[in-house]
């Protein structure tokens, strides 16, 4: 044996928690990146709009020494870096300022809101994911046929229909018409102070309560909105189901697969669609941090009292506390996800731990 060849074998192999760590480590850095960037948006956002938080507090008609001396207590006076700072400060610490249309603190507020767009957003992609994953194998499989154009078809009206419209439709079919669904909101009058919630999640503390009437009635007024977003969830993951599985269906396993005898349901099912599986974990949760962010038009048709609804409110009346802190929790959420979904395909992709 040559001494280049020792030299070889004896050199030590690099850990294989190290690049995995590397990759986790500048992903955090990006992360912070952009969480900073959303934090310097926002406050430059709250700055330029020709709106004065002061008299959106006090009033147009307060008097002027009034109004700067609340200017001097906010900290209005002070350089705009110096403010930047302060804006940080209170982010940090949980403080987004006071509600002016519910003069709450603004984080009390989302506490409460917040929970209600998570149920409807939640159930929106259980559903889109039930059903488009599915049908994105199947239009994989039949692969120019019949079936393939009309799964393509529902995925590009998805993709096409303003939400709007489609749930002031929806609400004249199934509620006008049909009666098959409740009134918007998300509860009736009848059990909304009976009904005392405990993780703000109606169906689920209905459910552990024993409150099947509650349940039943939270369920007909969820069951729509969750349905159009779910839907709206389906285009995307059926689209991209589809793509995925063509990608496995071509590679060698699957030809072996089938010539080891192997039955179709089993290569298709138990192997091509396991190995899809992997970046599905990644579309699901893009998926569902966009219904987070995306379902504003849906809780205002439908008076979900949700966080999409909340800074609707908040922005017609001129509460840049509300829309400011509502924009950053949201944003926080989406970043988190995102961490969230790359770590789980680290960790289901092994090829992808040494990049």
């Amino acid at each position: 044996m040559s001494i280049v060849e020792t030299k070889t074998e004896a050199r030590p192999k690099p850990g294989r928690a190290l690049p995995f760590a590397k990759a986790v480590g500048r992903f955090i850095i990006a992360a912070v990146t952009t969480y900073l960037g959303l934090l310097a948006v926002t406050f430059f956002i709250g700055r330029v709009v020709p709106i004065d938080p002061v008299l959106a507090i006090l009033g147009d008609r307060a008097p002027a020494h009034v109004v700067e001396r609340v200017r001097r207590e906010m900290g209005f006076d002070l350089p705009l870096y110096e403010q930047f700072y302060l804006y940080l400060k209170g982010i940090f610490a949980g403080d987004f300022g006071t509600s002016v249309l519910t003069t709450n603190p603004v984080m009390v507020d989302i506490k409460r809101v917040f929970p209600a767009t998570i149920e409807l957003a939640t159930l929106g992609t259980i559903i889109g994911s039930v059903i488009g994953v599915p049908l994105g194998v199947l239009a994989a499989v039949k692969r120019g046929s019949f079936v393939d154009q009309i799964v393509r078809v529902i995925g590009l009206i998805g993709y096409s229909v303003p939400i709007f419209w489609l749930s002031l439709i929806s609400l004249v079919i199934f509620y006008a018409k049909l009666r098959w669904v409740a009134f918007p909101g998300r509860i009736d009058i009848v059990f909304e102070y009976s009904f005392t919630p405990v993780t703000g999640f109606y169906l689920l503390d209905s459910a552990m309560q024993g409150q099947w009437d509650v349940f039943y009635d939270v369920f007909r007024h969820i069951i729509l909105p969750a349905s159009l977003l779910g839907y709206f969830s389906l285009a995307y993951i059926s689209r991209m189901t589809r793509s995925f599985m063509l990608n496995e269906l071509s590679q060698e396993y699957v030809v072996a697969a089938r010539a080891k005898g192997l039955s179709e349901t089993r290569v298709i099912w138990g192997h091509a669609l396991r190995n899809a599986a992997v970046p599905l974990v990644t579309v699901i949760a893009l998926s569902y941090a966009g219904l987070l962010e995306g379902s504003v038009l849906t809780e205002t048709v439908f008076s979900w009292p949700g966080i999409g609804l909340y800074i609707t409110n908040s922005l017609q009346n001129a509460d840049m506390n509300a829309v400011l802190g509502g924009t950053i929790v949201i944003g926080t959420v989406f970043i988190g996800i995102n961490l969230l979904s790359d770590l789980l395909y680290r960790t289901l992709d092994p090829r992808t731990r040494s990049r």
